[in-house]
């Protein structure tokens, strides 16, 4: 059922299954949006969950919202939860967070931004590509946040 394995040193890590868990497409201002130059305001907003399914598996859930405004208006709200279903065996409690936060998402990226891209297109807008993301950058600040606020309390 595994579509790739790495076994080193005892440690074990295979992708069970990759799926859409949530998707989502708004057009609120539409038609009257179309007649506009396009030069939209694009923001994404990220998001990855790991929780625990049973031994060494693992849930992990890429969000990505992603609004089009025009001026005020909203051209386009995509929202898209991509998740997988890992098995990650072997390795230290301290790598684990890294794999559930930052390994995973690396893995679950390149088919939410593939989901986003035909939702935008399909929606009648110019194609949407995302930038890559660096997820290992990102959890590293996040860790860092954790640490201040713990150091603040």
């Amino acid at each position: 059922m595994a579509d790739s394995e790495q076994q080193q040193g005892g440690a074990e890590f295979a992708i069970q299954k990759i799926y859409t868990k949530d998707i989502s497409f708004e057009t609120p201002n539409s038609p009257d949006i179309f007649k506009q130059q396009w030069q939209p305001q694009i923001n994404v907003d990220l998001n990855t969950n790991g929780t625990a399914l049973e031994d060494d598996v693992y849930e992990v859930v890429l969000s990505l919202t992603v609004t089009a405004k025009l001026e005020e208006k909203t051209a386009f709200l995509v929202e898209v939860q991509q998740a997988g279903i890992f098995t990650i065996k072997g390795i230290g409690e301290t790598d684990l967070p890294v794999m559930l936060g930052s390994f995973c998402p690396n893995i679950l990226f390149p088919y939410a931004r593939e989901a986003v891209s035909d939702l935008v297109t399909k929606g009648g807008f110019p194609q949407l590509l995302l930038a890559p993301v660096n997820f290992d950058a990102l959890y590293a600040q996040h860790r860092e946040k954790a640490k201040q606020q713990q150091a603040t309390h």
